[in-house]
């Protein structure tokens, strides 16, 4: 038997509670790798990633910039012109990201026959 989980188990000083983003998320992936390259603009990111709302493409920088991931730089000139960059912590999470990449390349066809599984069967009737 399986022992139960402890009520107590994430700590509120637990590392994960200030994951910078969570497992799955799409458009802060998406964002460290269009800034791979170099600093970029609100309007050149919005090219690659324009299924996403300019809301959350904005509310996604603001995150990231608030864990420290990339800098938002603002230039005074007419009309003004704001870059985002990633910061030595952003570039961190390229390595991490190249290997959850390739670990989906490699599991693939597993992941879509699993969902196909899923979907397929018969509903689940109560919890």
């Amino acid at each position: 038997m399986t022992a139960g989980l402890q009520p107590d188990m994430f700590d509120p000083a637990c590392p994960t509670t200030v994951m910078p983003f969570q497992i799955g998320d799409k458009w802060t992936a998406m964002v460290l790798l269009c800034l791979e390259g170099g600093p970029r603009r609100f309007t050149e990111l919005r090219v690659p990633l324009r299924r996403v709302t300019p809301k959350v493409l904005a509310e996604t920088l603001r995150s990231m910039e608030r864990d420290g991931l990339i800098t938002r730089s603002a230039y005074d000139e007419n009309p003004p012109r704001v870059e985002y960059s990633l910061t030595p912590l952003g570039h961190s999470l390229l390595k991490l990201l190249d290997a959850a990449r390739s670990w989906c390349t490699e599991h693939m066809g597993d992941l879509v026959a699993a969902r196909a599984a899923f979907t397929a069967r018969p509903a689940a009737t109560g919890s």
